[in-house]
């Protein structure tokens, strides 16, 4: 029986259907986020989040996988440091960028890693896309297109930092491919999530009011607390954990269309919760981003088929 569920666990389909599942939390908790930083500061929000994440983790760690401590190497801890550090910076530029620029133009660059990945990836990892998934891409593209881009005005320097912020994902996910398959999972994730926390804590001291969070009444509001929890351990420990478990069983690209589900679920979760507009622009943009990850998941050369198919029928 074991031996059959690591089978299943390593199938690429599953592991695409675990990645979707942390997609659809972040895309929930995006409205929960939002909703806190009006009260915490973004970055220290950042810092209490993942280091909540990061006490959770090694909590496990040495209940569960104590034995993966003798791993540990330089190696190993300047792995997690570096996907940590992308991490982070993903983070720290998308929050400066949002001051200069609009909701939806920093969700349309973000998602401009799904780009990004592929072509990172053919440099950096020799891995080439299929044609489906070269497809699959440029539908997703012009699907969060049509879904974000709700406010076409000029660049400016918010959107630099926001185009930061999606480099920055783009390596986040080609370094946790790269070490995903060499090092322990629940280690490797304890150092990544480590990292994001100690300097978010650090940043948020010399560069916000950071003694704004030691407020009880604030930062032990019933809201903030529930933002915490539900960030912290599902969006956070949980997620990270899962991606770094299951990425190593997919392709860099693959994983880049899963994500660009994140703005799809949160643009659903913004109406029914928040009772956001949705325009058919957009729905037809979440409609493209779907078919965009199907076209990707298809096998290689069934498009064509189906083409074939069609004519021949004709």
């Amino acid at each position: 029986m074991k031996s059959g569920a690591k089978i299943i666990m390593k199938n690429p389909i599953f592991a695409d259907l675990s990645l979707l599942f942390i997609t659809i939390i972040w895309g929930m908790t995006f409205v929960i986020v939002q909703d806190a930083i009006n009260f915490l500061p973004p970055i220290a929000f950042n810092g209490i989040r993942f280091l909540l994440a990061a006490i959770l983790l090694i909590i496990g760690l040495f209940i569960f996988e104590r034995k993966q401590l003798k791993e540990i190497n330089f190696k190993l801890i300047a792995s997690g440091f570096l996907i940590g550090f992308w991490l982070f910076l993903g983070y720290i530029t998308q929050t400066i960028g949002l001051l200069y620029t609009t909701t939806s133009k920093a969700g349309f660059i973000t998602g401009l890693s799904v780009i990004l990945v592929p072509l990172f990836s053919l440099f950096f990892l020799k891995q080439v896309p299929s044609k489906n998934a070269i497809l699959g891409v440029l539908t997703a593209t012009i699907g969060l297109f049509l879904l974000t881009m709700t406010d076409v005005t000029g660049l400016n320097i918010g959107d630099g930092f926001v185009f930061i912020c999606a480099i920055s994902f783009a390596f986040q996910i080609i370094l946790t491919s790269k070490f995903s398959s060499k090092y322990p999972t629940l280690l490797l994730t304890v150092i990544q999530i480590l990292t994001v926390a100690v300097l978010s804590v650090f940043f948020s001291i010399c560069f916000e009011d950071w003694q704004k969070v030691l407020n009880p009444q604030l930062l032990f509001s019933k809201d903030i607390i529930i933002a915490l929890v539900i960030t912290g351990v599902f969006a956070t420990a949980v997620a990270f954990f899962v991606q770094t478990k299951f990425q190593k069983y997919t392709s860099t690209t693959r994983v880049a269309l899963i994500f660009t589900m994140e703005p799809v679920v949160a643009a659903i979760t913004g109406f029914f919760w928040a009772h956001e507009h949705l325009s058919y622009s957009a729905l037809f943009g979440c409609m493209l981003i779907f078919m965009g990850m199907i076209f990707a998941e298809l096998p290689a050369g069934k498009i064509r088929m189906i083409r074939k198919s069609k004519s021949f029928e004709g």
